[in-house]
């Protein structure tokens, strides 16, 4: 079983959370301000870096690639009434034998402090619970108190720190805080 995105794009919260589009030069370039960000990279150091708009328009290829093979919903999330790429939201690595998955975000730095991040990742994890997925899990970075905030937000209890669970680019590993919620905890 994988997920698809249904006919209609995820709307509510004042935002508009839909597929990025790599031919969209407005996506790619907002793509590569929010992962190239200094802010971003302080507690994000993905594998493989995305440092101009050919490796960004690269990046959102593969994101619809995921989308269509079912491993990551990436979204794209805008302000609802003018379109304004705001920041992501994902729903990444499902799986289906434990109705599980996790969940990700970030926001563009004229965007934070608004309630982007919360708002988007309210409206994803409702969406993962109507698939029929039972548990979301979050983690970030140790120190990365925003998203620890946004996390209790949304309702993610804090399940503990898991010790060199994320792989640097440079080899190196990091702490981060896991969180998790069940479709138990929806409305919560």
């Amino acid at each position: 079983m994988t997920f698809r995105l249904n006919s209609t794009d995820l709307r509510g919260e004042g935002l508009l959370l839909r597929p990025w589009d790599p031919s969209s030069d407005t996506d790619v370039s907002a793509y590569l301000r929010g992962v190239s960000d200094p802010d971003f990279r302080l507690f994000n150091n993905p594998l493989r870096h995305v440092d101009d708009l050919d490796a960004a328009r690269l990046a959102l290829r593969e994101r619809a690639r995921q989308w269509e093979a079912g491993t990551e919903g990436g979204f794209c999330v805008t302000d609802a009434d003018d379109g304004t790429v705001l920041g992501h939201v994902s729903l990444k690595s499902p799986y289906w034998p434990n109705r599980s998955a996790g969940v990700g975000y970030w926001v563009l730095p004229e965007a934070r402090g608004h309630g982007v991040a919360t708002r988007g990742l309210t409206l994803v994890a409702a969406w993962a619970f109507s698939l029929g997925l039972h548990r979301l899990v979050l983690d970030h970075a140790l120190g990365n108190t925003a998203s620890c905030r946004v996390a209790e937000r949304c309702g993610f209890a804090h399940e503990g720190t898991l010790r060199d669970a994320h792989r640097n680019a440079d080899g190196t590993y990091q702490d981060v805080h896991l969180h998790g919620r069940v479709r138990a905890d929806e409305g919560a």
